[in-house]
């Protein structure tokens, strides 16, 4: 017997990592949707699951075609990983339609695990990925069970109808977010000009997330990437402002490192922090660790009306 098979035979397997499980939409480019919710989950060491919600025909120029699976089988994908596996988090992305919604709502009303929802409305290239239809069961069954929803500007304003043009404007739509009932939200300020700047609030905590902007046009899959990143913190047992710290720093160093694939967008780099530990020797610089960064207090900024 070899010495590692010996010392799997004594030490016999190890212990499950945390658990995520991914409702979403599948991206057959790679870069965002269920595809990038996987690569997320392995960079922070979580076992990550899935139910697909619907098929793309997606590249790097745009998104050709998209086809929803039947309300049945993403229930009876969420029940399967549910009943057997257990989840510790749960990241909606991608629901499309009414029916989607109401099932994933249905199934998840039962689960204890803290929930992010990113309300995926448009994709990068102007593709919409939400039913007009589905817009008001979104915001009135699937919210109200949120533990982190993660709107962008556009998100927000389909939701509230508040239209975000500066940083200022972060505060209003974050409160509007609040009323529709999560219990935190992350409002994400990437389409304002300036620094990269994002307001996550409970209504009493808040907590501005600042980062340079990446001068990098190749930015696919961001906001899969940063929900499904909070989603894996919550499951290893950090608390939300942790998560989402940990979560910024990490989408930040995959914007900066994004790279050219096919002839348009993109996408944003999950294996970044492997390739920096790859690069080390080489470049005798020492890679970003990936640990959870600590959390500084909240600032003393101006307050929500609950």
């Amino acid at each position: 017997m070899r010495s590692s098979e010996a010392a799997t035979a004594v030490q016999g397997p190890r212990a499950a990592p945390p658990r995520v499980l991914a409702i979403a939409g599948s991206d057959s480019g790679g870069g965002a949707g269920i595809q990038a919710d996987l690569k997320t989950a392995a960079a922070f060491g979580v076992h990550g699951m899935t139910a697909v919600t619907a098929v793309t025909a997606q590249n790097s120029v745009g998104v050709q075609g998209a086809w929803e699976l039947p309300a049945e089988a993403v229930r009876a994908q969420i029940v399967s990983v549910v009943g057997d596996i257990g989840v510790d988090a749960v990241k909606t992305g991608m629901l499309a339609t009414p029916e989607l919604v109401r099932v994933v709502a249905e199934e998840l009303r039962g689960i204890s695990a803290p929930l992010v929802v990113d309300p995926v409305g448009v994709s990068k290239h102007g593709h919409r990925l939400l039913e007009p239809a589905a817009v008001s069961v979104l915001r009135d069954l699937l919210l109200p069970l949120a533990t982190v929803t993660t709107p962008n500007l556009d998100e927000v304003a389909l939701l509230t109808g508040v239209q975000v043009r500066d940083e200022a404007g972060l505060w209003r739509a974050a409160e509007a977010m609040l009323g529709l009932g999560s219990r935190w939200v992350l409002v994400k300020g990437g389409h304002l000009p300036g620094e990269a700047v994002d307001l996550l609030t409970d209504g009493t905590t808040e907590i501005v997330l600042r980062a340079d902007r990446a001068d990098n046009r190749h930015t696919h899959g961001t906001g899969c990437t940063l929900a499904s990143a909070i989603a894996a913190g919550l499951a290893m047992g950090l608390d939300v402002p942790a998560a989402a710290r940990a979560a910024k720093d990490y989408v930040t160093g995959a914007l900066r490192t994004g790279f050219a694939l096919g002839a348009g967008i993109g996408p944003v780099d999950h294996g970044w922090r492997w390739r920096a530990t790859a690069d080390a020797p080489a470049t005798g610089e020492a890679p970003s660790p990936p640990t959870v960064p600590p959390s500084p207090p909240a600032a003393p900024s101006r307050r929500l009306a609950r």
